[in-house]
């Protein structure tokens, strides 16, 4: 995200997005490295509903500008598109990865963080298709 950031030549719409999506991915890895005990001495920082919220909210926006799909796409285009496309790919692996680990641990973590990974790879699909669009 930081290199779509930095060299995708992106809107300044898309990057105020992109860089709240990456102060929000710290607060998903302490969720996700803080286990959910009864309890705890400490509040730890946990994803909240209003977090995909926020990115649902950022779909919808961005999906209102472009044509349905009709078929599938390939990754690539533009800069900041292909670079977009590659964050998708790495938040899917970050999603499937959760996933597992919460079939695992279970109780023990906060569903919300897969949730939210699941929501930031759509909204990366559609930032790049929208990347493609402006030119």
């Amino acid at each position: 995200i930081g290199t779509a950031v930095a060299l995708g030549q992106l809107s300044e719409d898309v990057v105020k997005v992109l860089v709240r999506v990456q102060n929000d991915l710290f607060d998903v890895g302490a969720d996700l490295s803080t286990p959910v005990v009864e309890d705890p001495e400490y509040p730890p920082l946990r994803v909240e509903q209003s977090y995909v919220d926020k990115l649902e909210a950022d779909c919808d926006r961005f999906l209102e500008e472009l044509e349905k799909l009709r078929s599938f796409i390939l990754p690539g285009g533009t800069p900041g598109a292909a670079l977009l496309h590659q964050a998708c790919t790495v938040v899917r692996r970050a999603e499937r990865s959760t996933w597992a680990a919460l079939e695992v641990h279970g109780e023990s973590m906060n569903a919300l963080t897969a949730t939210y990974l699941n929501r930031l790879s759509d909204l990366l699909f559609i930032l790049a298709r929208s990347a493609n669009k402006e030119v």
